[in-house]
């Protein structure tokens, strides 16, 4: 198996020396691991592609590279410059640092990367590590992800059907805030939405005087609906939703076909 593996925390992030040994793992002996992920964090971007500017991309070492670019760019990066148009079998990204449940999954580079994959016609998967008060005491904060990230990601690959539909799946999937000895299980789960919560900007002063607004992080504590993804989270489960690019709003469309 040929792994393409990418990343919104940047080629040097902890979690993606997790994922790097989750996709060895899954590869096997004979498979192949190949790393394009951003030089620099590109949290927060979402789906973000470089349409307007060329990119910079370096060897860092075998089979790793790393793109002045979004993970959207590295996947793209990955398939079309690295491998040279040799497309891999799956599509990893991650394992992000803090979840990526509810509406974070809206603003979420390790998504954006996954859903490039799928976007290219890739099984495509995000992985995240939840952070929490239960969590945060141990050494390596990643430990659940890196107990049970391969397991997760070969029972995905298992159970997903062959279709051939243009916006294919992809699967985000967020570990709990728990140690990996108490992971309760996996579950199949909507997203969810904190109520009540909300990015916003925050103004600062520089020393200099001068205006700046920082974005302000909400409570992720928070649950969502219950059965849904942050609620199950916090539950200590293995959350697995699956998603496609498609904004349409399906369960709106009788209605406005009747009134517009």
């Amino acid at each position: 198996m040929r792994i393409l593996v990418t990343n919104d925390d940047g080629i040097n992030a902890p979690g993606l020396a997790v994922l790097e040994a989750i996709a060895a793992e899954l590869a096997g002996p004979g498979g192949e691991v190949w790393v394009v992920a951003p030089a620099f964090e590109q949290s927060g971007v979402a789906h973000k592609i470089s349409y307007t500017h060329p990119m910079l991309i370096a060897e860092m070492g075998e089979r790793r590279y790393a793109a002045e670019g979004s993970p959207a760019d590295c996947v793209m990066a990955g398939i079309y410059d690295v491998l040279d148009g040799e497309r891999p079998d799956l599509v990893l990204s991650g394992v992000n640092r803090g979840n990526n449940s509810a509406e974070n999954a809206l603003y979420s580079g390790t998504l954006g990367g996954a859903m490039e994959g799928a976007l290219q016609g890739l099984p495509a998967i995000a992985l995240s590590q939840f952070y929490g008060p239960r969590i945060a005491h141990l050494e390596n904060r990643f430990e659940p992800s890196e107990r049970h990230g391969a397991e997760t990601v070969r029972r995905i690959l298992a159970a997903t059907p062959e279709e051939d539909r243009d916006y294919g799946l992809f699967f985000n999937v967020n570990f709990p805030p728990v140690p990996a000895d108490e992971v309760a299980g996996l579950k199949v789960a909507e997203q969810g939405f904190r109520r009540g919560t909300a990015f916003r900007t925050e103004p600062h002063l520089s020393p200099s005087g001068r205006r700046f607004l920082w974005m302000r992080g909400v409570n992720q504590q928070v649950p969502s609906a219950p059965g849904t993804d942050a609620a199950v989270n916090l539950e200590g489960w293995i959350s697995v939703t699956p998603m496609r690019a498609d904004l349409t709003a399906h369960d709106a469309l009788d209605h406005f076909r009747e009134r517009l």
